[in-house]
């Protein structure tokens, strides 16, 4: 909730009941972990061990689990009108490498 009040407060501000969303994107998050978790993991190789697996299982959970908080949970910070609305000295460094990022990947696409 706090990632989005700093770096979304338009957004956050128009969630009517905050409670309510956030348990509900919460236990959405949740399930699509889990889902692409297993999609990740893919089915048991012949042979694989325990250790082997448990490394597979905990790789595609971890995979997962930073796929979907990226994609759901941790959105794009909104874009100031003016760069002096970034009044914190932590949220401009957030934003400088949000921003150097994203340029870096057009630059990589393009």
């Amino acid at each position: 909730m706090s990632h989005w009040e700093t770096y979304a407060p338009n957004q956050f501000r128009a969630i009517p009941d905050k409670e309510e969303f956030f348990t509900e994107l919460g236990n959405e998050a949740a399930a699509q972990i889990t889902e692409r978790a297993r999609g990740l993991a893919g089915a048991d190789p012949p042979a694989e061990g325990y250790l082997e697996k448990v490394g597979r299982l905990n790789a595609a959970r971890f995979t997962a689990r930073e796929e979907v908080l990226r994609e759901l949970i941790l959105i794009e910070p909104e874009t100031p009108e003016d760069e002096s609305e970034i009044a914190d000295p932590v949220g401009e460094a957030m934003w400088a490498i949000w921003k150097a990022g994203q340029e870096e990947d057009e630059t990589e696409q393009g």
